[in-house]
């Protein structure tokens, strides 16, 4: 059996819990709206046509921030067709994915379908066909409090409060040619530092996200950031990234070492950050939304668009069904997010429903937790107080992709308040257990509370509406806790939760 060991102690901190890195994505794109979080008719439909299944799985989640409405499709989105009484409201073509959009669903229905989930907006404006103006525009509807135009139209609409969205994106993947109104670096850089000046004029308050690139293996990565930060460092707060390409296509060993290249990714983004900070002698640090991030199978059938003359409403677009690898993946990736919570503030995993989601539907039906769904949930949870920096050593192997990776990796975090402390690990060997230490350090009398683990001898199982529940999290009863030493084995490709409280009566001071 391979062997490793984790250190904690509270003494090492990188940063807080950060709530909005448990944040989602909803874009009206296949049936992540229509079937998804909105179906009229359905038997758990609310007054506004939202599914009541969906919005409480929602909760289950743990889901912070929802980001809309694309994506790529707002690029081409013009929001005032979602607003208004919904009979009058125009139908239009949807380039991005070939589609036809009802806008039966707009930015006034979000809002009220968030505060029943329980979730902060997080809205994007279209930079692709439209600019300065409209963005100035949909910002005054969703938060004016004046006497003027477009306060006015939402309080008319039904909305007598302001919306009071704080975080807004200055477009979306304006580096991909893919995206209606591609830019250059230097025209989408002065485009956004006009549009965040702008905006600022209306509430200095506000908190924005300008684009970095879409992901890291387009041409421009790096220098893309660079120039867009040159032009607009001091008008914004965050820089996005966007990252999709994992998947499996039969090397299982590099697919499990995906949060690698993720921290890669992260870092060279802080850096090239970081230089334009220094070459511009800024005293703020610009921080990193990740945005949109998943496993994602792109070559899959379900992933192809419509063509030709078929522009279907909500057609089944990108809907993977996840396995239990990929879960491992997913709860991989989170561990790297924390861990690098001092420059990543915000983060949305996408998508929300149906659309490479932790959450099905079927019309008119059930609904069902995919396994990614497991990892995410049970980290919002319990991943609270600080994260700290952890003492790993570990066995390595060689992967095709991304060269050395840790059979082991973990993060931890430590709620000063409680006391509570929670060890997030997975293990990437595809054949071996891991018996794993972990050693607590200036924590004092702690007792265990429990350990989850997600794993299966067939990791290619996958939830289905028939059967979501076969493979769950389930206690692993080779956990157990002696003086400041937690022993646990972690079984081949799994994702596991340890979790550990202060023993009755122990001072947290």
């Amino acid at each position: 059996m391979l062997t490793a060991s984790v250190t904690v102690d509270p003494a090492f901190t990188v940063g807080p819990v950060r709530p909005r890195t448990f944040g989602s994505f909803v874009e009206h794109l296949g049936r992540c709206v229509y079937t998804g979080i909105h179906e009229p008719g359905h038997p758990t439909a609310d007054a506004d046509g939202f599914r009541g299944d969906v919005l409480e799985l929602t909760r289950e989640l743990g889901v912070t921030t929802v980001r809309y409405p694309g994506g790529n499709f707002v690029s081409g989105y013009r929001w005032e067709d979602g607003i208004g009484p919904v009979d009058q409201r125009p139908r239009r073509l949807d380039l991005a994915w070939h589609s036809t959009e009802p806008n039966w669903v707009g930015v006034d229905e979000f809002v009220r379908w968030c505060r029943s989930a329980g979730v902060e907006p997080m809205m994007a404006v279209n930079l692709g066909t439209r600019g300065v103006q409209d963005a100035l525009d949909l910002l005054e509807y969703c938060n004016g409090t004046s006497d003027t135009h477009f306060a006015n139209l939402r309080r008319a609409n039904g909305s007598e409060q302001p919306h009071g969205i704080r975080m807004w994106c200055l477009g979306n993947e304006m580096d991909g040619p893919w995206q209606i109104g591609h830019k250059t670096a230097e025209e989408y850089g002065r485009l956004a530092a006009e549009t965040a000046r702008a905006m600022r004029m209306v509430d200095p308050d506000l908190e924005l996200v300008a684009c970095g690139s879409s992901s890291s293996v387009m041409p421009t990565f790096g220098s893309w950031e660079h120039m867009v930060l040159t032009e607009a460092y001091e008008h914004v707060d965050f820089v996005s990234a966007h990252v999709y390409y994992y998947e499996e296509d039969g090397d299982l060993g590099s697919f499990l070492a995906s949060a690698v290249n993720m921290d890669h990714f992260i870092e060279s983004v802080v850096a090239t950050a970081d230089a334009v900070r220094a070459a511009g002698k800024h005293d703020k640090r610009i921080a990193i939304s990740f945005d949109e991030w998943n496993v994602w199978y792109q070559k899959r059938a379900e992933s192809k668009t419509p063509e030709g003359d078929d522009w279907p409403v909500a057609p089944v677009l990108l809907e993977d069904k996840y396995n239990v690898a990929d879960a491992v993946v997913v709860g991989n990736l989170l561990i790297s997010l924390l861990r690098h919570t001092d420059r990543v503030h915000a983060a949305s995993q996408a998508q929300l429903v149906n659309v490479i989601a932790p959450i099905m539907t079927e019309p008119g039906g059930r609904t069902w937790r995919q396994t990614i769904f497991h990892p995410f949930a049970l980290t919002a949870r319990h991943a609270k107080g600080s994260v700290l920096r952890v003492a790993l050593e570990t066995p390595t192997y060689d992967t095709a992709k991304y060269g050395e990776a840790g059979v082991v990796d973990a993060v931890a975090t430590h709620d000063a308040e409680t006391g509570e402390v929670v060890v997030l690990v997975v293990n990437r060997s595809t054949s071996d257990e891991v018996a794993l230490e972990v050693g607590l350090r200036g924590l004092g009398g702690m007792r265990f509370v429990e350990a989850l683990t997600l794993s299966h001898p067939d990791h290619t199982w996958a939830a289905t509406a028939d059967d979501a529940d076969t493979v769950l999290p389930q206690p692993n009863e080779s956990a157990g806790l002696e003086g400041e030493r937690l022993s646990v084995t972690l079984p081949p490709v799994s994702w596991s939760i340890l979790r550990l409280a202060p023993e009755e009566g122990a001072s947290q001071d």
